[in-house]
C-alpha cells in the first residue's frame, strides 16, 4: 500500500512440505488475487444498496399509508404490481437507495413469507467461511433465528455435487490434490484444472511429465485439453450417457468377461456390491426394495446392537449369510468395528460372495428405469420402454415375516447396466455395437462420442488400475453441475 492505495498484492508462501516425494504446493496463491485491487477500484464494484426502480417505486408508493408487511403484501399479491418489476429481471435498472429502506423491504419480505406460507419457505445463502467468518455467521444464525433453511454455501456456485452424499453420505469424499501426481490414468471430466484450479494445477502438469496418461472429457477445447493424450467432446449435459457406456465396458471386460482379481478384491472389501437386496413384485416383474438386514432374520443373526441398520452377504467360505463389519449399524454402541476390514461381526474373516449365479435358486425377471426415452428439446434419446426387464440370479431366504427373494447388488448392477451374462432379459446387446442401453453405440447416438473412444477410454482407465492398484483418477469439475440431473452424471462417473 503506497499512500492509502493499494498498489501490488502478492502471497504467503506459508504451506508445509507433506513429503520429500511430491512436488511442493507452493506457490499455493491463485493468480486470479492478483487482480484485487482492480476490483478494489474498478468503476463496477457495488458500494451501495441498489433496488430495481420499478420495485422501489412501488414500495414508497405502499409504504406511506401502510405497515411494512401490509405495503409489501399490497405488492406481491397484485399481479400486475408484481409482473411490473419481475419481469424486467436482468435488464437492469437498478437505482440507489438507503440501508435504511433496504433492510425494512428484505425484512418486510421475511415477515410475509413467514406469516403467509411458514419459516422454512425462507431459504437463503451466507458466504463461505473462508472469505468471511463473521458475515457467515451472521447469515446462518439470522435464518436459524428465523427458522428458515440455511443452505449450504456450495449450493450457491455448484461446485460440491450432490451425488456424493447421495452415494457416499459423505459431502467431500476426495483425495487432496497433491495426490494426482500419484496417479498413472486422469480423466478431467468437465474440469478446466490450468483455469479453475490454478493453485493445484502444477500437480497436474507434473504427473505428465512423470508420464501419466490423460483424457480431457468436455465440449469445448478448454484450457486443459492442451495437455490431454485424447480430447472427448461429448454434447453438453449428455456426461451421465458416456459415464454408463464406459462403465458399461468396465463391467463386461472386468468382472464379467474375465474377473481381474484387482477388481474384485477392491468390491468385496470397499463397496456395498455383496450385500443383499429384497425383490418385491410389481405387476409382472420384480422390482428391488431395500437391503437385507439383520433384523430381518430370525434371531437377529445374534445381533443385538442396531440390527437393523447392519446388512447381509454370503460368506463363500462358508456358503451361509454373515453380518460384515462396515455397516452403519456398527457406528454407534461398538467400537473398533466400523471399517472395511473382511471380517463378520463375530471377528471371523471373510471372503463376501460378489454374484448368487453359482448358488441361485433360479432366476426372476427384475425391472429397471430407464429415462433415455423422453422426448427433449435438446438431448437425443432412444425409442427403449421406460421399463427395463433383465433376469437377475435370486436366492430365496426364509425370514421371520416369511419367505422372501434376495440379489446381490452386483448382480442387479450388472443388469441394470445391460451386460448380457446368459440369463435372459430384454434388450441386452450382444456387442458394444449394438444401440442398446448402455452400450458405447447407444452412447455414441446421445453424445457424439465416437464408440472407439467410448471402449478405448474405458479399457484403458481400467487396465491401468489393475496394473496399478487403482491408481487411475477422475478429476470431476463443477461445469457438471450446472444441469438439472447433475446427480445423474455424478453418479454414472463415480459408478
Amino acid at each position: 500500500v503506497k499512500g492509502g492505495i493499494v498498489t501490488w498484492e502478492t502471497q504467503q508462501t506459508d504451506y508445509p512440505r507433506t513429503r520429500p516425494d511430491l512436488p511442493n504446493h507452493e506457490p499455493r496463491g491463485c493468480a486470479r488475487g492478483a487482480s484485487y485491487s482492480w476490483y478494489l477500484y474498478s468503476g463496477n464494484r457495488v458500494k451501495y444498496p441498489l433496488v430495481r426502480s420499478r420495485l422501489l417505486r412501488l414500495w414508497r408508493e405502499a409504504r406511506a399509508g401502510a405497515t411494512p408487511v401490509a405495503a409489501w403484501r399490497s405488492i406481491v399479491e397484485s399481479p400486475a404490481k408484481r409482473a411490473s418489476y419481475v419481469e424486467k429481471r436482468g435488464l437492469g435498472g437498478f437505482v440507489r437507495t438507503t440501508w435504511e429502506e433496504v433492510n425494512e423491504i428484505i425484512a418486510a419480505a421475511n415477515a410475509y413469507t413467514v406469516k403467509t406460507y411458514g419459516p422454512d419457505r425462507v431459504f437463503g445463502f451466507s458466504p463461505i467461511p473462508a472469505m468471511s467468518m463473521v458475515s457467515y455467521a451472521a447469515g446462518s444464525r439470522y435464518l436459524s433465528l428465523l427458522g428458515g433453511v440455511c443452505m449450504s454455501f456450495y449450493d450457491w456456485y455448484c461446485d460440491l455435487p450432490p451425488a456424493s452424499p447421495q452415494t457416499w453420505g459423505e459431502q467431500t469424499d476426495v483425495p487432496e490434490s497433491a495426490d494426482w501426481y500419484n496417479s498413472g490414468f486422469l480423466i478431467l471430466w468437465g474440469s478446466n484444472v490450468p483455469q479453475t484450479r490454478t493453485p493445484d494445477a502444477h500437480f497436474y502438469t507434473e504427473a505428465r511429465y512423470r508420464g501419466a496418461r490423460s483424457v480431457v472429457i468436455c465440449p469445448d477445447y478448454s484450457e486443459a485439453s492442451k495437455f490431454a493424450d485424447l480430447w472427448i467432446s461429448p454434447k453438453q449435459g449428455t456426461d451421465a450417457a458416456l459415464a454408463m457406456a464406459m462403465g458399461h465396458v468396465i463391467l463386461k471386460e472386468f468382472h464379467v468377461d474375465r474377473q481381474a482379481a484387482y477388481f474384485r478384491d477392491y468390491a468385496r472389501q470397499y463397496t456395498d456390491m455383496p450385500m443383499l437386496v429384497r425383490l418385491v413384485k410389481q405387476g409382472g416383474h420384480y422390482v428391488p426394495e431395500r437391503f437385507l438386514r439383520a433384523s430381518d432374520v430370525v434371531g437377529s443373526c445374534e445381533e443385538t446392537n442396531n440390527p437393523e441398520w447392519k446388512t447381509l452377504a454370503y460368506d463363500e467360505t462358508t456358503d451361509t449369510i454373515v453380518v460384515p463389519q462396515g455397516s452403519v449399524g456398527f457406528r454407534w454402541g461398538e467400537k473398533g468395528r466400523w471399517n472395511l476390514e473382511e471380517k463378520a461381526s463375530n471377528g471371523q474373516d471373510t471372503r463376501l460372495r460378489l454374484s448368487l449365479a453359482d448358488v441361485k435358486d433360479g432366476v426372476l425377471p427384475v425391472g429397471f428405469p430407464y429415462f433415455g426415452n423422453r422426448e427433449h428439446d435438446h438431448f437425443l434419446g432412444t425409442d427403449h420402454p421406460g421399463v427395463l426387464v433383465r433376469n437377475v440370479p435370486v436366492k430365496k431366504l426364509q425370514l421371520a415375516e416369511g419367505e422372501a427373494v434376495v440379489a446381490s447388488v452386483f448382480d442387479l448392477f450388472v443388469a441394470n447396466y445391460g451386460v448380457d451374462r446368459g440369463f435372459g432379459g430384454e434388450h441386452l446387446a450382444k456387442s458394444y455395437d449394438e444401440v442398446a442401453p448402455y452400450t458405447p453405440a447407444w452412447a455414441e447416438a446421445i453424445s457424439g462420442v465416437p464408440r472407439a473412444q467410448i471402449i478405448s477410454t474405458a479399457r484403458a482407465f481400467a487396465l491401468n488400475a489393475e496394473k496399478t492398484n487403482g491408481r487411475s483418477m477422475v478429476i470431476v469439475g463443477a461445469g457438471l453441475n450446472h444441469w438439472y440431473h447433475m446427480d445423474m452424471n455424478y453418479r454414472g462417473i463415480i459408478n
